[in-house]
């Protein structure tokens, strides 16, 4: 008997079809992984077994009995939990009361054994959780394992997880399958959705495709390749190779020194760090969320204030200048924000009126240009390959791939020197990831100096030239990409490795040497 069995389940948003006759199973003490592009209904057909959307048609059995799943109650009362990718807690509220507060009937007095059920569970799977911790003290892991253990707190026997290790170190990974695996063992149904195929290879049981909305198979793990779910996946056989092209250096294009930044609550973000971007070469920055990598990047495009530290191009200090005075003083910077939606783009504007943006303030006269903004449009939509009905369409009603595709596309056109990007494939599939990569790889071939800021360690190794790994907003070294380790970037990451004293760029020092540029660095 199957714990889940969803048939023929269809779901429409208005003409599109998110859904077409979806089936699937998951078995009790099975780990099954969801997979597909970007737009392939992954997440909605998850959303109707927790009860977020109701099927338009189709039935679901849960433990082999037909139910009715209207609601997240319902979905909570068949032993349904989901954790969602972005999470749903209250940052003042302790671990504890964010459990509590979702039950129903608690009334006015505590028990005082409260406590002691969520150290059970806690204890019982092997997590770390203190639930006295308020939520905005905790590490993303510690946010992650509470969300966990709040589904198994009201006895969820299924459940979803989606995009579990999007920000979690690979310690942190490797700590939460060996939940997964305790949870499999005790007969918990697990669907893990996914784009990281290396995961999928390693903790599934079977794996689930699917492709623009409709089913396309079900496979044992053990039975396939990485390159075979790929190609199920995107329907054609895609390179799973990052390139990684060999550039001369250039002299460096920006330079940042002794540089601290404040966040918004007044608390140092960034803490005495010092590195510089060379034309012709990709610049990694690894560390666990929050750990000071928003700020640094809008520090670099003029949009925060450096508290202390310089920021050098061309022998000038351009600490303090707007976007458009650094611009002046002739360093083309584009910056893609993490927030694409939100800081990157205006959502209810076209790709048209997106591309105009940037430029719009350069019109002469009284009207904007939406003659040249729209064969800009039309040039990136044809070399990005972007799916959309047209450049009228509003971005918001593009998928996360062709939104960031759009993003990139607005901020390569304007011809920078140098690129800084957060998170530029965080969400996307792996078709739009590697095409991204592949326009970064351009940008790189063209001498321009490219600062990435990720998540993926593998993806990191790969593309980057050198990776300067950030740890509470200070810098715990700087190595070269082909001669680390995941394992030494995690450890670096959470501060259980220091390597500052044995950096590869010793910035404020090597600036002053007229040298520099033409001998290569020192070498870790």
């Amino acid at each position: 008997m199957y714990a889940i069995e969803m048939k023929g389940i269809t779901k429409s948003f208005g003409s599109v079809v998110a859904n077409k006759q979806i089936d699937l199973n998951v078995k009790p003490g099975e780990i099954l992984a969801l997979l597909g592009e970007n737009g392939s209904g992954k997440t909605t057909l998850m959303n109707m077994l927790s009860g977020i959307y109701k099927p338009d048609s189709g039935s679901i059995f849960i433990h082999g009995k037909p139910v009715t799943i209207g609601s997240p109650e319902d979905a909570k009362r068949l032993g349904i939990g989901m954790v969602h990718q972005h999470f749903k807690l209250v940052d003042r509220f302790s671990a504890a009361d964010n459990i509590w507060m979702g039950q129903e009937k608690a009334g006015l007095l505590l028990k005082k054994d409260r406590y002691e059920k969520i150290a059970q569970i806690a204890q019982r799977f092997g997590f770390e959780l203190d639930p006295k911790k308020k939520v905005c003290n905790m590490a993303v892991s510690e946010k992650q394992t509470l969300e966990i253990v709040k589904v198994l707190y009201y006895g969820a026997q299924i459940i979803i997880l989606d995009e579990p290790t999007a920000v979690l170190t690979v310690q942190e990974t490797k700590k939460l399958f060996q939940v997964l695996r305790r949870m499999k063992e005790e007969g918990h149904a697990i669907v893990i959705i996914t784009h990281k195929l290396n995961e999928v290879m390693e903790i599934s049981d079977r794996v689930a495709i699917l492709r623009k909305g409709a089913y396309i198979t079900t496979v044992d793990t053990a039975a396939t390749s990485e390159q075979e779910l790929t190609e199920w996946m995107v329907g054609r056989k895609i390179d799973l190779n990052i390139q990684r092209p060999v550039v001369e250096k250039t002299r460096p294009l920006l330079e940042l020194r002794n540089v601290s930044i404040n966040s918004d609550e007044g608390a140092t973000a960034i803490d005495d760090v010092s590195f510089y971007i060379r034309g012709g070469e990709i610049l990694g920055v690894a560390g666990i969320a929050g750990c000071g990598q928003k700020e640094l990047c809008e520090a670099i495009a003029g949009l925060r204030p450096i508290r202390s530290g310089k920021m050098i191009h061309k022998g000038q200090n351009i600490v303090g200048l707007s976007p458009k005075q650094i611009l002046e003083k002739g360093i083309s910077m584009s910056f893609i924000p993490e927030d694409r939606l939100g800081m990157g783009l205006a959502p209810s504007l076209s790709i048209t009126d997106n591309m105009l943006l940037k430029k719009y303030s350069d019109t002469k006269g009284p009207f904007v240009d939406r003659k040249t903004g729209r064969t800009d449009a039309e040039q990136v939509v044809r070399d990005l390959e972007i799916v959309t009905p047209s450049v009228d369409t509003p971005v918001r009603r593009l998928s996360g791939g062709n939104v960031q595709k759009v993003l990139l596309g607005r901020e390569i056109k304007a011809g920078p020197n140098v690129i800084v990007t957060a998170y530029p494939v965080r969400g996307l599939d792996i078709h739009s990831s590697y095409t991204i990569y592949d326009i970064l790889n351009q940008q790189k071939l063209a001498r321009v100096g490219v600062l990435f800021v990720g998540e993926d360690l593998d993806v990191m190794i790969a593309l980057c030239d050198k990776i300067l790994v950030l740890c509470h907003g200070k810098v715990m070294g700087v190595v070269h990409a082909h001669k680390t380790t995941k394992e030494e970037l995690g450890l670096m990451m959470t501060g259980a490795l220091d390597l500052k004293d044995k950096y590869i760029d010793k910035p404020a020092g090597i600036a002053r040497d007229t040298r520099f540029g033409e001998e290569e660095d020192q070498e870790v």
